[in-house]
This record gives structure tokens, C-alpha cells and sequence, in this order.
């Protein structure tokens, strides 16, 4: 299994199987309800981490909850609630939008006020070594102290002074220094330190919660958003490796933003697209599936018209299962014995390994689909005809929907009483021998959508 690299620019192999992968990703700040770009975070590295532990990886997985932000802080005063509320309400809010997107919690979800006492140590330690000082209360991280930051942006300390527009901030010894430990300010909500009461820097909480959680200072990966390279990676960096001298990750990766009808989303803009919005109107299944249709690292558009295709693509997964389901009880063959489906889920397994590439494997997976209709098509109704279709059917249920989640046993596009009716008529011509009445069924159903086809199993139909 290979993996982008961040950090490197390549992608690099993971260390074989099954050696334990200690993975940790940003997780989600609550001061609002979850929206899609949120979800497609949740939803890619929850998958990815299934589909480590499918190849053989222990994995575990860390995944913070920032509870203590400038933007919690705003939002509390805007709605006239407390901080502790505001908290309180968004980490319940988030827990039922992972679970109205049928993902579980990481095997760890730390909040920053839980581990303050671990930030105060860390940067203790920070200014016992010099790469930190105290400013008015104010503790800062002493970026040029640190030779190597901007490794990870690809940006030299003058460039970003070129690049980076920075505020004038006169307890700073330098702009580009970074806040460690903030001041309280009267009204906010404040813990003691040895510098006075005050609170945790954004950046200074990855860094602990994942080297506390992990239980390493060495993570395997380090996942996030790639709005997150610059400044919050690259900082965490810089505060691990300048207090323990250990490599902080060693692998980075990140994925693309999300916009909307090729816009940002924005409240002001009136395309801010909650999870539980998005829910009312697709299904989750499908909103997976947009998410599996580009590569993670890619930025990716979403549509109402792409998530309409969606449903259609999840509907013909569905047809296919339900198809296979209806013919008579028997074991599947193996995968090597079926042709077709040992080259398709040679490729698919192929597409995953090489940085997680859904959208190729997506690509496969459709191929999958029309081959197996079409030799159902065939109708060769030989002792291996139905092994082979459930044997399609289980690589389907084993990785579509046990790694990737999509959900292939819902019910797919009923047929309404008049045609049942007729798919029963037809049923009754046959037994009576009446072959032309038969036919006639038959194409009058498919003209209303609806393929019917005699075998082994008798009479079947799907959707078309």
C-alpha cells in the first residue's frame, strides 16, 4: 500500500503488515453544526482506516475535538449562551451527524480542555530549550529558532514574510512567531498556568493530544485538510520536534477542499450546505459515492445534479444485489474461479493501494456491474452460472459496503401495484404455456422500465 506523502512530495509504501499504523487527524472545531466538507473529511479518513485494517493493518486511530477556539468564544456571545453550552450542543450535534453517516468514532476522540495540563508541560518545555518566551501573559513559539520550518508548506521563513500578509502584533519578537498560550480576557473562559490565567494556542493541542494518545512522539500518519498545511501543520511541527528531537510524523496527508457550484462555500454567499441538509435531500450512500468519485486529494464540486447521478449509480449497485438474490440458495465460487470478477477485483484492490485511489476503483466497480449483468444477460445456467453471481455479490458486500460503506441491501425503486400485477400475469402464462401472452408481458414491461428474464431460477427482473 502506497501513500502521498505531504512532506516528501511522493508517495512512499507503508512498512508491511501487520505492523500497527498509529494514525491521528485534525478533527472538527464546535462552534457550529458539521457541514459536507466536514463530512467528506470524516467520511475519507474513516474509510481509509477501514481499508488499512482490510489489508491487514492494526491501526489506531486518534481524532481530537477542539473545544476551546476563538470561534466557540464569538459564537457564544453572538447567540447570548454560555461557552460550556455552545460546547455542549455542537459535540452533540457532531455525534449525530457521524452517525447519520453511519461512521463510528476514532478509537480516541480527545478535547483540548481535557489535556491542558499536558499543553502547560509541553510548553514548559518549549522555553526551557529557548524556542518559546513569555510576552505579557502571552507565551509565543520562537519560529526562527527552529532551522527546518516550512519543510512541510515548501516555504522559506522570508517567503512567507513576502507571501503572507502579517498582522503587526507588538508582544511578538518576530511576525511570524505563533501563539502557544493566549491571555485570558475578562468573559472568556481561562484554566491557570504558570504564566496566568489563560488558554491553549490552536496549534499547541494537535501536537500533545496526538504524541499523549498515540502513546508515541512518532506518529506513522498525520491527516487533515489541506487548508491545514499552512500554519496549523507546519506549526505542529515545530513545537513536537523542537521539544523532543524525534521526527513528528512521517507521514502527511491531506485532503482537497470542497466548493460548491465552483464556489466557496459561505453563509454569506447562501451555499452553506449542512450534513443534516445535505441528508434531507440524498441519501447518504450517494453522498458517499460523490466523495469515492474523485481522488481525496483532489478538490472536489459538489452539485445537486452530481448527487442525482449518484442515486442512480448507488440504485444500480442495489439492482445487481437484489438480482443476485433471486436465484436459488447455494455457495458462492471463489473469486479465482470466476474470470471476470478476478481481474475486476484485481484492479479495484490495485486503484486502493495506490494512494487510495477510489475514483479509479469506482471505475472498476462500474465495469464490475455491467459485466455481471451482462453474463447474467447470457443466462449460461450451467452448475457454476449462479456461484458466479453470488460470488460478484459478495466482493460487492465485502468492500463496497464493509470498507466503503455504501449500503447495497436498501430497497431499490419498487414497482408499483400495476406492474407487479403483470410480472404475476406473466408468471401464470408461463406455467399455462401461453408463449404468447408471455412475450407480450415481457414487452410491455420492459416498456415501462422493467427488464424481466427467464432462467434456471425462473422468472427475475431489475429495473433498467
Amino acid at each position: 500500500m502506497e501513500l502521498y506523502n505531504s512532506l516528501t512530495r511522493k508517495r512512499e509504501t507503508l512498512q508491511p503488515a501487520p505492523a500497527v499504523i498509529n494514525m491521528y487527524s485534525c478533527g472538527v472545531t464546535v462552534y457550529d453544526k458539521c457541514h459536507i466538507g466536514h463530512a467528506r473529511s470524516l467520511y475519507t479518513f474513516d474509510t481509509l482506516v477501514k481499508y488499512l485494517r482490510y489489508r491487514g493493518y492494526a491501526v489506531k486511530f486518534v481524532r481530537n475535538i477542539t473545544d476551546v477556539d476563538d470561534k466557540i468564544i464569538a459564537k457564544a456571545n453572538q447567540l447570548g449562551k454560555t461557552f460550556d453550552e455552545v460546547v455542549h450542543e455542537n459535540i452533540d450535534l457532531y455525534y449525530k451527524d457521524m452517525a447519520s453517516l453511519g461512521l463510528k468514532p476514532a478509537d480516541v476522540e480527545p478535547r483540548a480542555t481535557e489535556n491542558i495540563p499536558l499543553m502547560i508541560a509541553h510548553i514548559e518545555g518549549l522555553l526551557k530549550k529557548d524556542h518559546a518566551y513569555v510576552s505579557r501573559g502571552d507565551v509565543y513559539f520562537r519560529v526562527r529558532s527552529f532551522p527546518s520550518y516550512g519543510k512541510l508548506s515548501g516555504q522559506s521563513i522570508d517567503k512567507m514574510l513576502e507571501a503572507v500578509r502579517v498582522d503587526k502584533d507588538e508582544k511578538k519578537e518576530d511576525p511570524l512567531d505563533f501563539v502557544l498560550w493566549k491571555a485570558a480576557k475578562p468573559g472568556e473562559p481561562s484554566w491557570p498556568s504558570p504564566w496566568g490565567a489563560g488558554r491553549p494556542g490552536w496549534h499547541i493541542e494537535c501536537s500533545c493530544m496526538s504524541i499523549k494518545h498515540l502513546g508515541t512522539e512518532t506518529l506513522d500518519i498525520h491527516a487533515g485538510g489541506r487548508d491545514l498545511v499552512f500554519p496549523h501543520h507546519e506549526n505542529e511541527i515545530a513545537q513536537a520536534e523542537a521539544l523532543t528531537g524525534k521526527t513528528f510524523a512521517k507521514m502527511w496527508i491531506h485532503h482537497g477542499l470542497l466548493t460548491i457550484d465552483g464556489q466557496k462555500m459561505s453563509k454569506s454567499l447562501g451555499n452553506f450546505i449542512t450534513v443534516q441538509d445535505a441528508l434531507k435531500q440524498h441519501s447518504v450512500s450517494a453522498l458517499k459515492l460523490f466523495f469515492l468519485s474523485t481522488h481525496y486529494a483532489s478538490s472536489i464540486d459538489y452539485s445537486a445534479g452530481k448527487l442525482v447521478d449518484m442515486e442512480k449509480g448507488v440504485a444500480r449497485f442495489r439492482a445487481l444485489i437484489l438480482r443476485a438474490g433471486q436465484f436459488s440458495v447455494g455457495g458462492a465460487l471463489p473469486v479465482q474461479d470466476v474470470p471476470f470478477l478476478k481481474e475486476a477485483k484485481a484492479k479495484i484492490m490495485a486503484a486502493l493501494d495506490e494512494d487510495f485511489n477510489t475514483a479509479a476503483a469506482l471505475g472498476h466497480f462500474f465495469d464490475l456491474l455491467t459485466a455481471a449483468n451482462r453474463f447474467i444477460d447470457q443466462g449460461k445456467q450451467d452448475d457454476r452460472f449462479e456461484g458466479s453471481v453470488k460470488a460478484v455479490a459478495l466482493v460487492l458486500k465485502e468492500i463496497l459496503e464493509g470498507v466503503l460503506g455504501i449500503t447495497l441491501d436498501e430497497a431499490v425503486s419498487e414497482v408499483s401495484d400495476e406492474e407487479t400485477s403483470l410480472l404475476n400475469e406473466r408468471i401464470e402464462a408461463r406455467r399455462s404455456k401461453n408463449w404468447k401472452r408471455s412475450d407480450e408481458l415481457r414487452d410491455l414491461l420492459k416498456f415501462k422500465g422493467i427488464l424481466v428474464e427467464d432462467g434456471k431460477a425462473g422468472q427475475t427482473w431489475r429495473k433498467i
